[in-house]
């Protein structure tokens, strides 16, 4: 869901490194956003006929993607690639996002009977992939700056009034993101979370601010859904459309993305507080979410556009199990089998294309591009 990794746990004893300390938290992290991803797309379709549907599906719109860039940030390096970091750029996403790409247009055309392949529109989750790149290729530029979180704030907002910047490519998704993911790579630039001890510090009274914070987010949702789908609100989480396609052409409309931005942020460190530090069946899972996020959306596809999950009622039987759905969806996408399956398509080596092939990584030592480092491994 971004490539560097896990930050050493102790000092360095001579010219040997200790043996880096893998901390579950980022992966159970990880896989938390990316489950939350796969609901969300699954019960998209339920909002418009289901008010409590919508109500959740915004409460979790509000934070799991700034919760899922601040991670990919935190894994990311500011200073200029090298070879090998620039060749796993195109290993790791272009090379997919175009395999992908090629995959949704065929799908559209034995499915819907047409298709128009376009490679700067991306396909549904691609626009991930292509924001992954593009905050790679900004960030050594915004941290030469003073304030980069700073400046990244000025651009996510300042792209909402300028309506020539859309989705091509993703890029209006993409800046309205950037804060998040630069957040992300300032806080471990800075050593916030180590010197604070921040995945440590756990005690009881935060943790019970952090369902506080969320039972109010619940609240808000339900209680004014009707106020909150008039205006569209799940498409200004989106950070898609510029804010006069929203119907927002006032001067401060750029103060009602700062507010969701903070509103992101508070969620997403509620979120993080709420993280398991310790490793779980699933913690593994972690450290395959491109599989997730890449394939999902072809299993919940056929759901999606065949109208099954419209009127479907009851809500109360309808939402849990489409809910039980995703998280069994998100399980088996990661699951060995599936991963040795898809391999060549979620991550390809393609030596043929690098005239130095000693660039291609190590198909045994592979990592998820939102930043998750693998112990070697042959499946």
């Amino acid at each position: 869901m971004s490539s560097a990794a896990q930050p050493p746990t102790g000092p360095v004893t001579g010219s040997i490194p200790r043996p880096r300390r893998r901390v579950p938290f980022w992966d159970n992290a990880r896989y938390a956003c990316i489950v939350l991803v796969v609901l969300g797309h699954a019960i998209q379709r339920l909002t418009y006929d289901s008010d409590i549907a919508m109500a959740l599906y915004l409460s979790f719109y509000a934070f799991h993607m700034p919760a899922f860039a601040i991670i990919a940030g935190y894994f990311s390096k500011s200073a200029p690639p090298t070879k090998r970091q620039m060749a796993r750029v195109i290993t790791d996403i272009l090379v997919p996002y175009v395999i992908f790409e090629m995959l949704w247009t065929l799908t559209k055309w034995l499915v819907e009977g047409q298709a128009s392949p376009n490679l700067t529109q991306p396909s549904w989750t691609l626009w991930f992939l292509l924001a992954l790149g593009i905050f790679r290729l900004v960030l050594p530029y915004l941290a030469l700056l003073r304030w980069p979180v700073v400046w990244s704030l000025l651009i996510s907002i300042g792209a909402g009034y300028l309506p020539n910047v859309d989705s091509t490519f993703s890029l209006s998704r993409t800046l309205g993101f950037l804060p998040f993911f630069v957040l992300g790579w300032w806080l471990r630039e800075h050593d916030i979370v180590e010197r604070f001890r921040l995945i440590d510090f756990r005690p009881w009274w935060l943790r019970v601010v952090a369902v506080v914070i969320f039972v109010v987010d619940g609240f808000v949702a339900w209680n004014w859904v009707e106020i909150w789908s008039s205006v569209d609100l799940d498409k200004w989480f989106f950070y898609v459309d510029s804010y006069s396609d929203l119907g927002s052409e006032e001067w401060w409309s750029g103060g009602v993305r700062l507010v969701l931005i903070a509103l992101g942020l508070l969620l997403s460190a509620a979120f993080f507080v709420l993280i398991p530090r310790r490793t779980t069946w699933w913690t593994q899972f972690g450290q395959y979410t491109m599989y997730v996020y890449l394939l999902h959306s072809f299993v919940l596809y056929p759901f999606r556009e065949s109208g099954v999950l419209r009127d479907a009622e009851p809500t109360w039987l309808w939402l849990p199990s489409v809910i039980l759905l995703s998280v069994a969806i998100a399980v088996v996408l990661a699951t060995r089998p599936v991963r040795w399956l898809f391999r060549p398509l979620v991550e390809p080596r393609p030596a043929w294309l690098f005239r130095d092939r000693s660039l291609v990584p190590d198909p045994t030592r592979r990592n998820d591009p939102t930043g998750s480092r693998r112990p070697r491994t042959r499946d």
